[in-house]
């Protein structure tokens, strides 16, 4: 009969800088480490700590040039509560890295958010206005007989 080694897991519920939650699966093998067949054990897996995380900032605010328009390039987990983040200002085109607690990550996922938003807004105001030019263009060369069906 095979013996199984026993698993222990546990979910952490990771809210990413999109918005998206994602449950993450950690596992940890209790028991003997078993040899391989050729060669030496497998090393354990190491626990180490989590990595410091820098106190908390505007992470939208450029550090050099002090702009607000300052957006993640990359980001990915950086131990079990914070985040590794790759920031980007196309002002001064300065490229930071810095680790970042979740609460921090989270004021700048909702900042971003809000700079969306208003460039939608922005977006549907230009639109209309566009729109609303080229009606009265429009009209207006029909009434003056500038447009004949056989533009059409």
């Amino acid at each position: 009969m095979e013996g199984h080694d026993e698993q222990t897991h546990y979910v952490k519920r990771v809210l990413l800088p999109s918005g998206k939650t994602i449950e993450v699966v950690y596992f940890r093998e209790n028991g003997p480490i078993e040899q391989a067949p050729e060669g030496p054990p497998a090393d354990p897996p190491r626990i180490t700590e989590d990595p410091p995380a820098e106190p908390h900032q505007d992470l939208h605010v450029c550090m050099e040039c002090s702009t607000e328009l300052v957006y993640p390039v990359q980001w990915e987990e950086s131990g079990t509560e914070n985040w590794s983040v790759l920031l980007h200002c196309p002002n001064c085109d300065v490229y930071r890295e810095g680790i970042f607690t979740q609460d921090t990550v989270e004021l700048f996922d909702e900042e971003l958010d809000r700079g969306a938003d208003a460039l939608a807004r922005d977006y549907k105001r230009l639109m209309r206005a566009n729109m609303a030019e080229e009606i009265e263009r429009f009209a207006g060369a029909l009434s003056t007989g500038a447009i004949v069906p056989e533009d059409f």
